[in-house]
């Protein structure tokens, strides 16, 4: 997919990362994100990066996010938007996580501040991934 015309559904989940994104904690990247995922029910979750000196137990905003909902009961997501500095994409773990609550046709809106925005499905991030469904078909 290319950069898409956004509807306010959209504009709405990405203003909610972009506020995320401020109260990110990056003192040692410099590399703020924010990240708010939508659940079926149309709940939003937000989350940023923390960072810490031990940079194992960093934790990327979208992981915030999703943990948020799941904290909050849901255990499935629609939609994702991401603001970085760059329109960067997610990491791999990230994309895992995302699998896992999302699937593969979920929608990621990756926003920087400036405006520019490009929308993918997960698949296209996460190509052949192992999932949910390979592990149940595995132990049926």
């Amino acid at each position: 997919m290319s950069d898409s015309q956004t509807n306010s559904a959209d504009e709405s989940l990405m203003a909610l990362a972009a506020e995320a994104r401020q109260r990110a904690y990056a003192p040692y990247s410099r590399y703020q994100v924010g990240a708010a995922v939508r659940t079926p029910d149309g709940s939003v979750y937000v989350g940023c990066n923390v960072e810490n000196a031990s940079y194992g137990l960093t934790v990327c905003a979208e992981r915030v996010a999703v943990f948020s909902a799941v904290a909050a009961g849901h255990t499935r997501v629609t939609q994702v938007a991401i603001m970085t500095p760059s329109r960067g994409a997610p990491c791999g773990a990230c994309r895992q996580v995302l699998l896992e609550f999302g699937g593969a046709d979920l929608l990621i809106l990756l926003a920087d501040p400036e405006g520019g925005l490009r929308e993918r499905r997960l698949a296209d991030l996460l190509p052949e991934a192992f999932g949910p469904d390979d592990l149940r078909a595995a132990n049926s």
